[in-house]
């Protein structure tokens, strides 16, 4: 099959759905029914995407989510999830889940937003941002390069371990410097969506971004705050 997923789901008979409709994606699909073998199974395994119930045994989603980001795994993460409550989802999208779907949820939603992030993932099959206007893949400002067909970001010749979503940003904004983005941009361009409300998830992508390319995330020299708008990405090199 073209791509591999895994489903981190206690319950069996929704695991047995998604993994059926799954491989008609042409995607196959591995299956943990608890948090600690989910986690175990996506750190030793490349996969190109996981669906990552919050509700586990052992281990938690929203833990498995931070532990999977904190170790620099960027494959993109659905967390399914039967509570009701935003907190869960806000929480879920800071520590960087790319999208989310409350229980009950329609499976031909759940497949639908998976193509959806298989397109935006996969290097080899979009040599570019989703939705740029450029087809050029590497993209320089002074010390830092990012590449979007190697998936990978270099400061000062060093590779960068950014998060999926960290680094879908940074293309956008690398691909557009100097254009000034209000945060429902930024969430309908990189999330995919405007996540009504969620305009704090950006800035909490934003800092964590700018800790890692920034020499001093304090004063960034790269992202810069547009008071009353967003964020831009400088157009100008300093000394």
């Amino acid at each position: 099959m073209t791509n591999c997923s895994l489903v981190i789901e206690d319950d069996p008979d929704i695991a047995f759905l998604v993994q059926v409709n799954l491989r008609q994606l042409d995607c196959a699909a591995d299956w943990a029914a608890d948090g600690l073998e989910g986690l175990r199974l996506a750190t030793d395994n490349q996969y190109d995407i996981i669906i990552l119930d919050i509700m586990l045994p052992g281990l938690d989603g929203i833990e498995v989510c931070r532990r999977l980001r904190e170790r620099g795994v960027r494959t993109p993460i659905i967390m399914l999830t039967s509570r009701d409550e935003e907190i869960d989802k806000v929480l879920a999208l800071d520590l960087g889940a790319d999208d989310y779907l409350t229980k009950p949820f329609s499976v031909r939603e759940l497949m639908a937003r998976v193509k959806a992030r298989l397109r935006r993932f996969a290097p080899e099959q979009q040599p570019g941002f989703a939705g740029a206007a450029t087809s050029a893949t590497r993209f320089t400002h002074g010390p830092l390069v990012l590449d979007t067909v190697l998936h990978r970001v270099l400061l000062r010749e060093q590779v960068v371990a950014l998060t999926a979503k960290e680094f879908d940003l940074l293309a956008l904004f690398m691909r557009h410097p100097g254009r000034a983005y209000t945060r429902t941009q930024l969430l309908e361009q990189v999330w995919g969506t405007s996540y009504a409300g969620y305009e704090h998830t950006v800035n909490s992508h934003i800092n964590r971004l700018r800790v890692k390319i920034e020499r001093d995330p304090a004063r960034p020299e790269h992202i810069l705050t547009v008071w009353g708008v967003g964020y831009q990405f400088t157009d100008t090199l300093s000394s």
